[in-house]
């Protein structure tokens, strides 16, 4: 495998981008990774690790970089008001309307690389990120044709570029994995969610996992589960081999 970490300039500042795919063959296709609220770190590498080596060129933007921050060396409680405020604040400088930008960076740079396919690609999304995956698959949907979010938060807002109003442009198929057991989204959004798909007739799949906690996909949580786990890994992979196939998986 062929890892590394770029800086790359956007509008708004210098975007630190870890970057991993295949070290054989070439035009491998491009499969954006959101980071959640912990930001860039070796857990998420690993993540990207994971899906590169299935033959894909996979990129992990620091959505940070606004705030000059890579990594959260340690979340706040709910009772650590102060912290909780430093993070919210930094997620204040990552509208939807300001990653899109990202990702076009993001394709841009990626348009260089000749180990890039400057065809289809995905965007998968975890916690905050959510909203940005499914948002992508809508604002570029007609390169996008597989994008997941797994326990997203912010699906469904009042705002105009919400991501459930974002599905509904998206070309693509998406997946869309609740968490059972969610203290930032409440299970009713669940239920929402899927009647939203089901009435418009969107490519999705929403599932929820029964019995787990928001976190079960990181190994470093507390609320991690190997058994959900390694189902959203099936799931992602699953959906991967059928809407952005590579020399490994066709």
């Amino acid at each position: 495998m062929i890892e590394q970490q770029i800086s790359l300039r956007t509008r708004d500042g210098v975007m630190e981008t870890f970057i991993c795919h295949p070290e054989r063959d070439s035009a491998h296709p491009i499969v954006i990774v959101y980071m959640d609220a912990f930001g860039i770190r070796e857990e998420l590498r690993d993540m990207v690790r994971r899906i590169a080596t299935t033959g894909y060129y996979v990129m992990l933007p620091n959505l940070y970089y606004r705030s000059g921050v890579m990594e959260i060396a340690r979340m706040p409680s709910m009772d650590d008001k102060e912290g909780v405020a430093r993070i919210l604040g930094y997620m204040a400088q990552i509208p939807i309307s300001a990653v899109m930008r990202d990702t076009e960076t993001l394709f841009e740079h990626a348009a260089s690389q000749s180990a890039a396919s400057p065809g289809s690609a995905a965007t998968v999304g975890y916690c905050m990120s959510g909203q940005y995956a499914i948002g992508a698959a809508g604002h570029f949907s007609d390169r996008i044709t597989a994008a997941v979010s797994i326990y997203g938060t912010r699906l469904l807002t009042d705002e105009s570029d919400s991501p459930h109003l974002a599905a509904l442009r998206a070309k693509g198929e998406l997946y869309v994995a609740f968490a059972e057991i969610d203290h930032f989204v409440p299970l009713e959004e669940y239920e929402r969610f899927r009647r939203h798909v089901a009435d418009a007739g969107i490519r999705a799949e929403v599932e929820l996992y029964a019995g787990f906690e928001h976190g079960f996909a990181f190994p470093a949580r507390e609320s991690y589960n190997k058994t959900a786990a390694e189902r959203h890994w099936e799931r992602i992979h699953s959906l991967l081999r059928r809407k952005l196939p590579t020399r490994l998986s066709s």
